[in-house]
């Protein structure tokens, strides 16, 4: 792991289970993960890779049973808050790292109003009476672009793309170090996207607030973060630069996820061409690479073994045979055409 940067987040070695009935899923298989202060680093991957339980292995949130976080070492700002008690996680969640959650449908509670929502975290965290912590909440929604007098309503009198306004003012009420967001525009139409998104990015700019952003929509990542991590069966399977992995992916699955964004300047013959196949079953993860069998350039050592990374500049890393100094040298298809360059 990087020794010279500053990190608000380093994960080493993560592992989370979730037994059922038909045995045991192997979430998350031995995950790396860094993230710098004040950086906004972009989570991606198919349906099923394990962002979301990472972004919960952080909080501590596995819910247990069934889940399980088997081994690992999670610092937030060099403090291993692996194992602490839960009083004592109480105190981290909302104040040094918040999250916003998938679905601001669900987010909140609906039998109680805006403002005491987001008054309670406030309350929780810094001392003050009731009245400062409204005071405060007013603050917030004024800040998200809410009338602060809409707070006296309840969540069923706003819109989807308003909640999730509420629920990023509850995220940053009480400026976290770290702002876990998955899939925050998942819900919203095309229009409120662009503006929950111009948003955070105004607000992280504000307050200087690092950032996990979990989603699967390349465009999101473009947008808003610095660098990327892609991941797979539970594994990271390449991390970079924005550049890096968008004009020179390394790994075949991130060259694949490339292949199939929509574009407008292409020419009209052109097809997006999807992923063939399907996600491994990770109740019983394969012994090599997990893409292995969704991979056109599979060998015989992809199956058998998982590669070890390899790097190149600016930390840029990858997990594939085909980066290996003996592999064959092949044609590959990086997804990049030539005018991107």
């Amino acid at each position: 792991m990087t020794k010279n940067k500053e990190l608000i987040l380093s994960i080493e070695n993560l592992k989370v289970e979730y037994k059922t009935d038909d045995g045991v899923v192997h979430a998350v298989n031995g995950l790396d993960l860094e993230i710098e202060k004040g950086k906004t680093h972009g989570l991606v991957g198919e349906t099923g890779a394990g962002k979301t339980t990472t972004a919960l292995s952080i909080l501590d949130l596995i819910q247990t049973p069934p889940g399980i976080i088997v081994d690992g070492k999670i610092e937030l700002d060099g403090k291993n808050i692996r194992g602490l008690k839960d009083k004592e996680m109480e105190k981290i969640r909302g104040n040094n790292v918040s999250m916003i959650f998938q679905d601001p449908m669900t987010s909140l509670n609906p039998v109680m109003t805006i403002e005491d929502q987001i008054a309670e975290v406030i309350k929780y965290h810094q001392p003050g009476d009731y009245s400062k912590a409204i005071e405060k909440t007013h603050e917030m929604l004024t800040m998200v672009g809410l009338p602060p007098n809409r707070g006296k309503e309840y969540p069923h009198q706003f819109s989807g793309g308003m909640k999730q306004r509420v629920v990023i003012a509850m995220a940053l009420a009480c400026r976290p170090k770290l702002l876990l967001a998955d899939e925050p525009t998942t819900a919203l139409d095309v229009t409120i996207q662009a503006q929950v998104l111009t948003l955070m990015k105004e607000l992280k700019e504000k307050y200087g607030t690092s950032m996990l952003m979990i989603t699967h929509d390349l465009g999101v990542v473009a947008d808003l973060c610095s660098r990327v991590v892609v991941m797979y069966g539970g594994l990271v399977m390449e991390e970079g630069h924005i550049d890096d992995i968008f004009y020179s992916p390394r790994h075949p699955y991130t060259m694949g996820l490339l292949k199939s964004i929509p574009r407008l300047d292409i020419d009209e013959d052109e097809r997006l061409i999807p992923i063939p196949g399907s996600p491994p079953d990770l109740l019983k993860p394969p012994v090599g690479c997990p893409f292995a069998s969704r991979c056109p350039y599979t060998m015989k050592v992809c199956l058998d073994e998982f590669p070890e990374y390899t790097f190149e500049q600016n930390g840029h890393r990858s997990a594939c045979w085909l980066n290996h100094p003996d592999a064959p040298k092949v044609e590959v298809d990086t997804g990049v055409r030539r005018e991107d360059k």
